[in-house]
């Protein structure tokens, strides 16, 4: 079920790309020859307006093949060749402009029906219901971690006290010695560990090892939610930008591939995660996915729409097209490039995920 669902939010996001494309191309006047769901090979295919709409048999995304757009019949008004700058920049660029408005609907969406949240600081104008005290990092070798505690776990009460905070959380915890009782909800799971608080190292202080929160469905009234649905992808947006440059900048030092990138077996174990935890979850983690796609194909980096961009941006200071033959090249050599670094990361993804994965395919059998 996780990698089915894991298919259908990858082919969504990339859909949703590939549609910014064509919809632009559309109005641009430039003539689409195929738009397509899917990869080949084609199960069927049915053309109006001049367009080929295919469905296939690969289902991670979609394409589309626009007429001219690699430089020929550019005396063909309506090829992508012919058309001025602006509207071809716009063809370009529309796939991640859609990526992002995706992201800005989702969480727009779920802030109208309600998300998880962080509640440790009075939200203006939010809706807060459901509020509870929940697990985040849990410290390797900690008083926690021994217990059995993991990220995310519900913490409903301490010593059979019911838990109303986290800050009186900290407190009892503090307060605490010996064996603890700890009755947690883990998904729809209810368990009881037992915890023994000591004082730690990282901190000088009595503790368990683990990061507490408190976290209440939050939502806004449907005037507010598009403020902040704009704000959170603004927010989100600008977070991944610099991730992704630090990532890029320690490439060039020498620093190699960070642990916290993920190919798409990674991608899968953590949809997996997000659907096990709840639907708004996995809502918010599409979105995410959305704006690392956009922020990734705006990269200046052969094959990608950046790339593209790119020599567009070399035509117009030049003011004649780069060889065709030479602009395949570098897209061809981008391209192999690519495929290199999701081998290489989609190996690491199977050394770190390997237990998940073959509890996926248990699953399926």
């Amino acid at each position: 079920m996780s990698i089915l669902i894991f298919v259908i939010v990858l082919g969504i996001i990339i859909f949703v790309h590939e549609l910014g494309h064509f919809l632009a191309a559309k109005w641009a006047g430039m003539r689409v020859d195929e738009f397509g769901f899917g990869f080949p090979p084609r199960i069927f295919g049915v053309k109006r307006g001049g367009t080929l709409y295919s469905l296939n048999w690969i289902p991670l995304g979609g394409f589309v093949k626009i007429k001219g757009e690699n430089g020929e019949e550019a005396w063909e008004t309506d090829s992508f060749a012919s058309r001025s700058m602006p509207r071809r920049i716009l063809v370009i660029l529309a796939g991640v402009g859609m990526n992002i408005i995706l992201a800005f609907v989702l969480f727009t969406g779920g802030y109208i029906a309600g998300v998880p949240q962080a509640i440790d600081v009075p939200i203006a104008g939010a809706i807060v219901s459901a509020a509870t005290v929940r697990t985040g990092d849990v410290l390797v070798g900690s008083p926690a971690e021994r217990g059995g505690l993991k990220p995310n776990d519900i913490i409903e009460s301490w010593n059979n006290v019911k838990v109303t905070g986290a800050d009186a959380l900290r407190t009892a915890i503090r307060s605490g010695s010996g064996n603890t009782s700890v009755k947690v909800m883990r998904g729809k799971t209810e368990l009881t560990l037992t915890l023994v608080p000591e004082v730690l190292k990282e901190t000088g202080s009595r503790g368990i090892g683990v990061e507490l929160m408190d976290v209440g469905t939050v939502r806004f009234p449907w005037y507010l939610a598009p403020v902040r649905g704009a704000q959170t992808t603004a927010y989100m947006l600008w977070s991944i930008i610099l991730s992704f440059g630090a990532l890029i900048a320690g490439l060039f030092a020498g620093h190699g591939l960070s642990s916290d990138v993920s190919g798409p077996i990674g991608i899968a174990v953590i949809t997996g995660q997000a659907v096990q935890i709840g639907f708004a979850y996995l809502v918010e983690f599409v979105a995410l996915l959305s704006l690392n796609l956009a922020v990734v194909n705006a990269v200046p980096f052969p094959a990608l729409d950046g790339g593209r961009f790119l020599f567009l941006i070399i035509e117009s200071i030049r003011r004649r097209p780069v060889s065709q033959k030479i602009e395949g090249i570098v897209h061809q050599i981008g391209f192999a490039v690519l495929m290199l670094l999701i081998v290489a990361v989609t190996y690491r993804d199977l050394v770190r995920y390997g237990g998940a994965i073959v509890g996926f395919f248990k699953g399926i059998i």
